[in-house]
């Protein structure tokens, strides 16, 4: 950090007169000469101090300019220090673009590589196919000859494609023909075994079937038994409800006939429905009820009535 220069010339002056006030301890002067000799040191002094300043001044411009040409140097080295970092910037992705071309590059090549070798291995199969189509027409060049001598003795075909789709159309019937018949056949020995079975077993199946019939119609004579017993219990129910109807009918009548003596007796119409059964045995009841307790009443006073 660098000291203020007044700051300095207070240290130097300091420093002046701490070296020279020991000197002057030694001999007296008179203070006149004293004075003299304190101006003419202050001149020396001050003489001293602007030398100094001067060279104070002087080293100040030049750590200035020093320190401007540092300023100046730190600025070109930014500078440098920012172009060459675009340029690295630029050299990476310049590197990383290369990079992934020759990637790109050499997955290309992998894949052209791969794809001759697969159009290799098809030119090589379509050869082998090639090869295998000249010996199937090597051997059935006999064939072609032999047809179209057969196309000459049957004016009825135009040409070997007709003759051979005529012969196509022949063989696919005749293998549908030997399929139906084999199935006509197979199932024609399925008919002949089930009918054997049914040679084979019809004395047990008919010895079953008879069997059979004896106990359906065991079950039937005991279901109609069973039936003739319901009937005649669902006759003797008809017939003991009908009692029972009558009986209930008669019941019903006579508590009509009560509740209307009743009614008659009491003097009043009468207030409960005529199939209201329950209701006039009720009225009837308490009308016993009161008559009863009437003739008990009655009873009790006769024999006082004597006695008095």
């Amino acid at each position: 950090m660098a000291v203020p220069w007044e700051e300095y010339f207070r240290l130097a002056l300091q420093e002046n007169l701490s070296t020279k006030l020991p000197e002057q301890a030694e001999h007296y002067f008179p203070p006149v000469l004293r004075l003299l000799e304190k101006r003419q040191e202050l001149a020396d002094a001050d003489q001293a101090l602007q030398a100094q300043k001067q060279v104070y001044h002087t080293k100040m411009a030049a750590l200035k300019q020093r320190w401007e040409q540092l300023e100046q140097k730190e600025r070109e080295l930014k500078g440098s220090f920012f172009s060459f970092d675009k340029f690295f910037q630029d050299s990476e992705a310049r590197r990383n673009r290369a990079l992934l071309r020759a990637a790109e590059e050499l997955n290309q090549a992998g894949r052209r590589e791969a794809e001759a070798l697969r159009l290799r291995a098809q030119l090589e199969e379509l050869r082998r196919e090639h090869e295998r189509l000249q010996r199937r027409l090597q051997r059935l060049e006999p064939c072609a000859r032999l047809l179209e001598q057969a196309l000459e003795l049957l004016p009825g075909f135009q040409d070997v494609p007709e003759l051979v789709a005529r012969f196509d159309c022949l063989v696919e019937t005749q293998a549908a023909l030997r399929l139906r018949e084999r199935k006509r056949l197979a199932q024609q020995e399925a008919v002949r075994a089930r009918l054997q079975r049914l040679r084979d077993t019809w004395p047990e199946e008919l010895l079953a079937q008879g069997q059979r019939r004896k106990q359906l119609q065991e079950r039937l004579e005991a279901a109609r038994e069973r039936t003739l017993q319901w009937e005649s219990k669902w006759i003797q129910i008809q017939n003991t409800a009908a009692e029972k109807t009558l009986l209930l009918g008669r019941s019903r009548m006579a508590v009509l006939n009560l509740f209307q003596l009743v009614c008659q007796h009491q003097g009043q119409p009468p207030a409960l429905d005529t199939e209201d059964t329950e209701g006039q045995l009720e009225q009837v009841k308490l009308f016993m009820q009161d008559l009863s307790a009437m003739l008990a009443g009655l009873c009790q006073t006769e024999p006082a009535a004597p006695a008095s």
